[in-house]
């Protein structure tokens, strides 16, 4: 069985973060582990706090992850402050491994900071460089290049300077534009575009983990990045699509849409 890991942030609604990407593992095959990076409360409508683990714990669940069970590929997601920063990049420069997956996390969906604004020059200059591939979206695109996105064109421009960063490859997601949600992806060669009909829903609570979380376990079980990246589009669509409608604000998506189909007839089951 092929096995990826989760850096990241929790979340106890359970949308978002390491619980979003736990299901998102599992819903693909592969076997999920965590190093947890900082606390959230939070939930559909609000983030009320977090706290940060001691960098020091992070790099020793790191440590003890990579001693028992080497992970086939590594997402990581939220990264709140410089410390945690520094001690993620630290043990990718000794560790050294492979199909890494960065969701430079900001924002949550509903517009709370979950990134220290000074913490993003670190980003650049100490993260994105060992990333295999980084998945922002429109507005983070703009806070790593300072520039405004607003065409498929500026889109283009900001994948190409953030790859310019040291990064192997750049996803810039699409969800935020008008029309058809297009994410466009460049390798250092050429661009490829995914597009896809936009779902008029509010459910898109952690989407953007869910995506690069589908991203790491495909590029475990061996597909290529443009491939890895198709099949998590097409699985973060189908779980908009289904998702269970929960909550009083952005709701999260359906993690296991084709079980449920499979086993339930495509519904709920209590």
């Amino acid at each position: 069985m092929k096995k990826t890991l989760s850096i990241a942030g929790s979340d106890c609604s359970g949308g978002a973060g390491i619980q979003a990407d736990l299901k998102t593992f599992c819903a693909h095959g592969v076997f999920g582990m965590t190093v947890i990076t900082s606390v959230v409360a939070e939930n559909t409508f609000r983030v009320t706090d977090y706290q940060d683990i001691r960098p020091d714990i992070i790099e020793k669940q790191i440590d003890d992850v990579f001693e028992d069970i080497p992970p086939d590929a590594v997402k990581i997601g939220m990264l709140s402050c410089r410390d945690t920063m520094m001690a993620v990049a630290r043990k990718l420069r000794e560790l050294k491994p492979e199909n890494v997956v960065i969701d430079p996390v900001m924002y949550a969906k509903n517009g709370c900071a979950l990134m220290e604004p000074s913490a993003i020059d670190t980003l650049i200059a100490e993260v994105v460089p060992l990333a295999d591939l980084i998945t922002p979206n429109m507005p983070e695109a703009e806070k790593m290049t300072g520039m405004a996105i607003q065409t498929h064109d500026d889109m283009r421009q900001a994948a190409w300077r953030i790859h310019a960063m040291g990064c192997r490859a750049v996803v810039v997601k699409g969800g935020h534009s008008e029309g058809d949600a297009i994410d466009i992806l460049f390798n250092g060669e050429a661009f490829y575009e995914y597009p896809s009909a936009r779902v008029d829903t509010k459910h898109t609570h952690g989407t953007g983990c869910t995506f690069s979380s589908a991203i790491a376990s495909n590029l475990a079980l061996g597909l290529p990045v443009c491939k890895a990246v198709e099949r998590a589009k097409e699985y973060i669509n189908a779980a908009i699509i289904n998702a269970p409608k929960l909550g009083k604000g952005n709701g999260p998506t359906h993690h296991f849409h084709e079980m449920y189909k499979s086993y339930f007839g495509g519904k709920n089951h209590a």
